[in-house]
Formats: C-alpha cells, structure tokens, sequence
C-alpha cells in the first residue's frame, strides 16, 4: 500500500494537536494510501509534547512518530529532521497550526499519482493577508533573489508541499548547517507544479515569525544562495576608489594651476564618513559568509533529539541528526 508521510512541525501548538490529527483523519478517510504522522516538537514552550505524547497514547493505531528537540533549533531543523525520520513514498510538509487545510495535500497526492512527469507539488498564497509593508519586503526578496541567484525562486512558493521519494532523497544529501528550504527545494530541481491555496485562520496560539526573524531567514537566503554580495562589494569598492583618485587628480591640479589653497573642509569629512560607512557595509557582507562558513566547518549536528516515540521503540536518544 502507498503510504503518504505528513511532516508536522511544532512549535508551541498544544491547541491545535488533537485538532490537527483528527481533521487529517476526516480529509484521508477514504484515501486509499497509507498515512504517516511525523509530529516535531521544536523546543516548544508551553504543553506540545505532552498533548504529543498524549496523542501517541491515544491513537495507537494510527502510525505516529514523535520527535522531541532538546531545545528550539528552529523549523528548518525541524523539516529537515521529519524528511529524515518519514519513510513514505510521498512525503508532505504541513504547519500544525490549521492554517493549512489537509484537503490540499489530498489534492496534491492525487495530482502526482496521475502525473507522473511532475515530482513535487508546492502551494503558494495568491492572496497574502499581510500588511503592505510586509507584503512589499517579501516582494523585494523575491526580486533580488531572482537577480542575483542562479535558481529561480517562485514568488509566494511556500514549504506546504508534497514530494516522491526522489525528492525527499536528494533533499537529503544536502547537509549544510543553515538550510534555507525555499532555495533548496529550488536547487535539487525535479519538475514542480505550483499551485495557489488558501491560508485559514489559526486555530490557537499566535505566530512566531517576526519581522526581525523574516529579514534573519532573508538573509540567510542571499548569503546560502549567492556569491552576488560578495562580486557586488568588490565593484562598490573598486568604484569608490575610482572616484577617490579622480577627486584627489583634480585636487593636486587646483593646487598646481590656480596656486590657491583648497576649500572644502566639509566636502573631505562627508566623503570620509562615506566610504568608512561603505567599508564598514562591505566588512559585515564579509562577515556574514565568514559566520556561514565558520558554523559549517564545526560540523555540528542539525538539530539533537531529546525523546523518540515511535510504535517500534518508545523512547530513543539522537536517533537521526
């Protein structure tokens, strides 16, 4: 039997557990395949993994994994640990938080079993209910990425998708330390369908994504998927000390031709102040691929798993990371 795994991170969701489960239960009632539930608890901290474990004990006929972080090391850990513990021939990723209707990945396991040329189906917002300034960041994200990234980044393309085991396979063999998901699905390839959905409202609980953290996953983006920053610093700082020298030839020919001092007190401060700031820019562009590598060559696991339950050991220390 085809066995569907969904991958469910979880961060402080003890609201919306038990509610989760039972309306995947209603959408596959009648699915023919298989399903998995690979529930991640990423450090919550409120009551998550009790109501998890609770609803490991409740169901014991479902098949239910339970990963417990031993603290928060963020949801792209917490993907990349549930693609490694699903062992479905389709894999999904679905928040916990009801804002992603069930129906949708139904939909989506339909689609790959009738097209077998797609590999991966990806859900992206039509419409986002944000506010315009946020709605304005994500669109200028979008833009830079696809100008200075060799990938092609789908605007809105969101982690709520479903893959074959190809996918999820490959997805694995990329081990880097900070995983940005929305390149990396982009960069393993395969033939992606894209198809809009829409966002409900969250159940309980509140988001915990904020600006500071969105311009952080940004961030990671432009450092994870492109060298750009770096060619664009060396051209800003060959161009400033084009401008330099130009500014200091016409200096030296004011002072030999005209024989009169050289006003511009202000002028010289403004544009030390100028290119200290720029050198300042161009050293935390440094920086920030000098910290990605510096973590990297550590070697640290991704994430570390506190508790395991599973059907076939109830308890299990780092079993995959």
């Amino acid at each position: 039997m085809t066995t569907i795994s969904l991958v469910i991170p979880c961060y402080n969701e003890e609201g919306n557990i038990f509610e989760m489960l039972k309306a995947c239960q209603q959408t596959f009632s009648a699915c023919p395949a298989q399903i998995e539930y690979v529930f991640i608890n990423d450090g919550s901290k409120d009551k998550t993994f009790s109501e998890l474990q609770n609803l490991y004990q409740t169901y014991p006929n479902e098949q239910i994994k339970v990963i417990n972080f031993s603290r928060n090391f963020g949801k792209e850990a917490a993907m990349y640990a549930g693609l490694q513990h699903a062992t479905g021939e389709y894999t999904a990723i679905i928040d916990a938080d009801l804002q992603q209707d069930p129906k949708y990945v139904l939909e989506m396991f339909n689609f790959l079993e009738t097209n077998p040329d797609y590999d991966m189906v990806a859900c992206y917002q039509k419409e986002r209910r944000e506010s315009a300034l946020l709605k304005s960041f994500k669109r200028l994200f979008y833009v830079l990425m696809n100008a200075i990234s060799e990938i092609e980044f789908i605007a809105n393309a969101s982690d709520f998708r479903m893959m074959r085991r190809e996918v999820v396979d490959a997805i694995l063999q990329l081990k880097e330390s900070h995983r940005f998901s929305k390149g990396i699905f982009s960069w393993v390839g395969f033939e992606t369908y894209y198809r809009p959905y829409e966002v409900k409202d969250r159940q309980h609980g509140q988001t915990s994504w904020s600006f500071r953290k969105l311009f952080s996953y940004a961030l990671s983006g432009f450092v994870g998927f492109s060298t750009a920053p770096l060619k664009i610093a060396t051209l800003l700082g060959a161009s400033v000390s084009g401008v330099s020298f130009i500014y200091l030839f016409y200096t030296v020919w004011r002072w030999l031709v005209q024989g009169n001092d050289v006003p511009g007190f202000t002028t010289i401060v403004s544009l030390i102040l100028f290119s200290s700031g720029l050198q300042m820019i161009l050293i935390g562009i440094l920086g920030e691929y000098l910290a990605h590598t510096f973590l990297q060559v550590k070697e640290r696991p991704i994430y570390i798993v506190r508790d395991y339950l599973h059907r076939d050991k109830t308890l299990s220390t780092n079993p995959k990371n």
